[in-house]
């Protein structure tokens, strides 16, 4: 039995929305057994635009059953049948968790007379309710009114059934099936074709934009795991109406999907991402000359329009690096800010500082020390290579840290002796780099020591 259904709402997601108005009605395949149609008052009140498009008013569900008042009728209509829907993920959604909020556990097959329609009528300009009614002479009557629309989907139905729709229904609601969960918009056979390997995938929308990027060990299984529930959240819905195509780049190891998939979040800056593109460290290392003439180091919190010598996460990280450059060098704890008490500079008691804070050394021979400890700085961070797995049997994978940031990755033949980093380069794409690739590729070369070579 299909339980045909349509409702209106007060916005366009359920967490924060109310149903208005829903119609349903019962079908066996062959015709009508039932039909139920009631306006539900919400507890939010109805938005302006919204009375507009459907013509209900506040006024006009004033004195409707609320949606809890109706749920045991609802849910005996619905919870064995097979629920069908135009975009039935929406409608879903909204019933399903109006249900969990007045107790009740809906469970059903779905059914979407979009992804019908496209199986048995593929190829068509446009598969909205009303464009499909005009291209199979099918009159809407009350449209943007729940009876409306599900009488007309109900037409649509049975004029789908009359065009061999029944063996494309069963593959639909067999027991493992997941096309159902797919958003509306996105042809299934994209999904099909993803490979079982590390990569990173774009979810575009109707006019080709990039609105999502992920990255994935397994492209297949983490793009169909987008798609496993459904949510009430506004975020979640948007997203899910968006969705168009895919597209993806295949990579050989996961270490490489992450990275292409935060330089990829930079470049586009995709709508539905948003955890990288919060991202930025948190502190740096920079340098400048006072009053006097001394070159000063401090670490400082990350400012917009001035470039650090070097990033940190942690204000402890750069710390420590400080305290490294004034005990090798013999620089001041106070010109270097470490020291922010009053009082003698504690270096002039261990001989770590000669005497720049209070001027007995001069700028030139302090700022000359200050010279040759960021050379010192620039050749003790790390060069090396991470190679791991390529695409193919004669081919490896290589990601090259340069002096402790990320210069870029590619492939390389197998076998191929690389004894420099010039000659490593000519075979990489050079990609932007930032705290979070630098930090990724660290902590697996320390996690993997096996597949690094220093240079």
């Amino acid at each position: 039995m299909y339980a045909i259904v349509d409702i209106e709402t007060t916005g366009g997601y359920a967490s924060n929305n109310d149903i208005t108005e829903i119609a349903i009605v019962l079908h066996d395949g062959q015709s009508v057994i039932k039909r139920f149609e009631s306006l539900i008052r919400p507890v939010r009140t109805i938005p302006y635009y919204i009375q507009v498009l459907t013509g209900i008013s506040n006024d006009m569900v004033a004195g409707a059953p609320s949606f809890d008042e109706l749920a045991p009728q609802l849910y005996e209509l619905l919870h064995d049948k097979i629920f069908v829907a135009h975009n039935v993920n929406f409608d879903y959604s909204f019933l399903k968790h109006h249900f969990n909020t007045a107790g009740y556990e809906l469970s059903c097959n779905k059914l979407c007379t979009v992804r019908l329609s496209k199986k048995v009528f593929p190829g068509l300009p446009s598969y909205s309710l009303g464009n499909l009614c005009r291209q199979f002479d099918i009159t809407i009557f009350n449209r943007h009114r729940a009876g409306g629309d599900t009488d007309a989907t109900v037409r649509l139905f049975e004029h789908l059934l009359q065009h061999n729709a029944e063996p494309h229904i069963q593959q639909f609601i067999k027991r493992g099936a997941k096309e159902q969960a797919l958003p509306p918009n996105l042809p299934k056979e994209q999904v099909d074709q993803l490979p079982y390997t590390p990569g990173v995938y774009y979810f575009h929308n109707q006019t080709g934009k990039v609105i999502y990027v992920g990255k994935a060990k397994n492209l297949k299984y983490r793009v169909s795991s987008h798609f496993t529930h459904n949510g009430a959240g506004k975020q979640r819905q948007d997203f899910l109406r968006n969705i168009y195509s895919i597209t993806y780049k295949s990579c050989s190891t996961e270490l490489m999907a992450f990275i292409l998939e935060s330089v990829e979040i930079k470049r586009l800056w995709p709508q539905f991402n948003n955890s990288q593109k919060r991202f930025t460290p948190s502190f740096g290392l920079y340098m400048f000359e006072d009053g006097g003439g001394y070159l000063r180091l401090a670490i400082d919190k990350k400012k917009k329009h001035m470039q650090p010598l070097y990033t940190f996460n942690l204000l402890t990280e750069g710390h420590q690096l400080v305290r490294q450059l004034i005990q090798r060098f013999s620089l001041c704890s106070k010109l270097c800010f470490m020291q922010t008490a009053p009082g003698p500079c504690t270096g002039t008691e261990d001989s770590t500082c000669l005497g720049a804070c209070d001027h007995r050394e001069p700028a030139a021979a302090y700022n000359k020390r200050v010279g040759e400890a960021l050379e010192w700085l620039e050749e003790w961070l790390p060069s090396f290579a991470v190679v791991d797995a390529g695409h193919e049997r004669d081919e490896q994978s290589c990601i090259l840290m340069e002096k402790g940031k990320f210069y870029g990755m590619g492939y390389i033949p197998a076998g191929v002796g690389i004894t420099s980093r010039e000659e490593l380069k000519t075979y990489l794409t050079r990609y932007p780099e930032n705290d979070y690739i630098r930090g990724l590729v660290y902590q697996y070369a320390e996690r993997n020591p096996h597949k690094k070579i220093s240079f």
